[in-house]
């Protein structure tokens, strides 16, 4: 990611910001939750670009390294899992829906963790290989 769209989305975000803190504190209140969502989300799609080519990468190291393919998908599904949550919650934060965002959370947790099994049962069998 170049530095200027670095700087672009933090301008949009310190803007929005400022935007929803004034909205809070004038008549308009309904409409801070809706111009922090609003920024959230096109942060999100402006950012989406860049998810594309941090696949590709992960999917060159795969194929360099010699990682099989299905270990990488599980890691990359957990990796989405991970942040799709994260941004759930802090989009349930910014409406004030605190509880919500909890237990999102906790659910992306709970999915991580199964999407992972495969992944600790493989640990396991390895370790139990070099024991025996």
């Amino acid at each position: 990611m170049e530095g200027s769209v670095l700087l672009a989305l933090a301008a949009v975000a310190v803007i929005s910001s400022l935007i929803t803190v004034f909205l809070k504190d004038s008549k308009l209140a309904a409409l801070s939750v809706l111009a922090a969502l609003a920024a959230g989300g096109v942060l999100f799609l402006k950012l989406l670009p860049y998810f594309g080519v941090l696949l590709q990468e992960f999917g060159d190291i795969a194929l360099l390294s010699g990682v099989d393919s299905y270990y990488l998908s599980l890691m990359l599904k957990i990796i989405g899992v991970a942040y799709v949550g994260e941004f759930a919650g802090q989009l349930c934060r910014d409406a004030g829906q605190n509880a919500l965002a909890m237990k999102i959370e906790l659910a992306a947790k709970a999915a991580i963790l199964l999407l992972a099994l495969p992944i600790i049962a493989g640990v396991v069998q390895s370790v139990m290989e070099v024991l025996s």
